[in-house]
């Protein structure tokens, strides 16, 4: 009888979910929305750290430093050594990733936070401080492992805290965090170009000390996931979280049915899958879940964003001048942070999938054509094709940060299921911590002079990367878009098609009907 209570106001939450519009979420979410917001501010330090590296590459002062005397007499970080760097955050960061994985469903999302924001601290020390290139990638090695942290809670907090409407807009801004960090890293280069001594690379590191000092006390005060206390059997404490994230005023809203629908979403999860370690991301229906949000995550590596990170460098290397690489760089963030909010914009107009595959297709072309350019610049004068490849690459940040980037986060947020989100995301991002070394071991040999000197024409290796997501997108990537956990659980279990999610109907009853048996 209490089961059967349960869920039917758990199916009436649900059906509150469906016919709640955009505007009244906005209304009831309003403090939700800003918590969602202040924990996705700690990407910010994810996409600064990412970008500040690949720079430093074409700086002066820090070439100088750090570098060796070419021939030409100017100086360069060699192959190896970039891709050492490089790949050196990725290790740290895979491991932060798997930790993180483990701590944030054992001991929660703020938790997990505050001790990345301590570590961030810490480690900073170490590059700071770094007088020659093993140094610096012993910290840059450890400064990823929080960072990771940072990767595994953002998004499921972020999904946790908003309603369905809200959903896809809470986890799209993740990603703009990601693009003004890099966009910050970028300005603080330009601003110190003109420097020569060795503050030019040293106050861009010092500079990430500001975080903590910001962050820390946001997260302290911010509510624990509601999700993850009704995982953890703490329902009163879930009801507490609730109301700090809503202000029902004017909005049909019960608390009660909102909890019972995170209740029986959780024990309908449990009935079919009672443990909830890594290796239950292979089993059953869950396999097919974890192999898709892994290949999600992967093909923001496939798609070019490797080109995008080296931007600056690929500039220098296709013909401009230092200043002219900076600030081409400059534009393209700031037009990838029009892109990410112009997401926003286009999500009510379609689905998620047809976003995605648009963008797929449209990036497809971009390196195709980046290519096609590099063939007679390497026979003339860099300068006659140099602004031409420079912008086509500026397009492709706001083709990336408008479709292919933002729904990664909303994505791999929606398709596991809730009991499994902080592994499978652990998981995903780790696989594509993978990718992310294969392909920062393999740019810099592919742009620098000293190796491959591919220049422009690295665009048609992406462009392959780019015709390999299309196919996958196509055929295993489902539509999400005004789906509930519940109802995506049930979609999965009944293994439709990829293609026909968005056009098979789900009864929540049959949808949880495991529990009552």
């Amino acid at each position: 009888m209490q089961e059967a209570m349960e869920i039917s106001l758990a199916n009436e939450a649900n059906d509150q979910e469906h016919t709640l519009t955009f505007w009244a979420a906005l209304r009831l979410y309003p403090k939700g929305i800003f918590w969602a917001f202040a924990m996705a501010t700690a990407v910010i330090m994810e996409g600064y750290d990412t970008k500040l590296i690949g720079t430093l590459y074409a700086q002066p002062a820090f070439q100088k430093a750090y570098g060796h005397r070419t021939a030409k007499g100017t100086y360069q970080i060699s192959a190896p050594w970039q891709a050492g760097l490089n790949n050196g955050g990725a290790v740290g960061q895979f491991a932060g990733l798997l930790i993180a994985g483990y701590l944030s469903e054992r001991y929660g999302f703020r938790r997990t936070m505050l001790v990345g924001q301590g570590l961030i601290i810490a480690f900073i020390f170490i590059t700071f401080f770094s007088p020659n290139l093993k140094v610096l990638e012993v910290g840059l090695i450890l400064f990823g492992v929080p960072l990771g942290f940072f990767q595994a809670t953002s998004v499921i907090y972020a999904l946790e805290l908003g309603p369905l409407p809200l959903r896809a807009y809470l986890t799209n801004y993740i990603h703009q965090c990601w693009a003004f960090g890099q966009l910050l890293a970028i300005g603080v280069l330009r601003g110190l170009l003109s420097r020569t001594d060795e503050w030019a690379y040293r106050i861009p590191f010092a500079i990430q000390w500001v975080w903590p000092v910001i962050l820390i006390p946001l997260i302290y005060l911010a509510p624990e996931s509601p999700w993850w206390l009704v995982r953890r059997n703490r329902l009163q404490e879930a009801r507490d979280a609730v109301k700090r994230l809503t202000s029902p005023k004017n909005v049909d809203f019960d608390i009660d049915k909102n909890i019972a629908l995170m209740v029986v979403t959780t024990e309908h999860e449990l009935a079919v899958e009672a443990s909830t370690t890594y290796w239950t991301c292979f089993q059953g229906t869950n396999l097919r879940r974890t192999i898709v949000v892994m290949f999600i995550y992967c093909i923001q590596t496939l798609n070019g964003n490797p080109l995008r990170g080296y931007s600056t460098y690929f500039f220098e290397q296709a013909g401009l001048q230092t200043t002219q690489a900076f600030n081409m760089s400059i534009i393209g963030f700031a037009v990838a942070i029009v892109g990410g909010l112009s997401s926003w914009a286009f999500l009510p107009l379609a689905g998620r999938r047809t976003i995605y595959l648009i963008g797929l297709a449209i990036m497809t072309i971009i390196m195709a054509l980046i290519g096609g350019l590099g063939i007679p610049q390497a026979h003339t004068p860099k300068s006659d094709y140099s602004w031409a490849i420079g912008s086509l690459l500026v397009i492709s940040s706001f083709v990336y940060y408008s479709t292919i980037g933002p729904l990664t986060n909303t994505f791999c947020g929606e398709i596991p299921t809730a009991m499994l989100r902080s592994k499978s995301i652990a998981l995903a991002r780790s696989l594509y911590i993978i990718s992310t070394i294969i392909a920062n071991t393999l740019t810099p040999y592919q742009l620098n002079p000293t190796a491959w000197n591919w220049g422009a024409k690295t665009g048609f290796f992406w462009m392959g990367g780019c015709v390999i997501s299309i196919v996958f997108a196509w055929f295993c990537i489902p539509e999400t878009k005004d789906r509930t956990t519940a109802e995506v659980d049930y979609l999965f279990e009944t293994k439709v098609s990829a293609r026909k999610f968005s056009k098979t109907p789900v009864a929540f009853t049959a949808a949880v009907s495991n529990i009552e048996k």
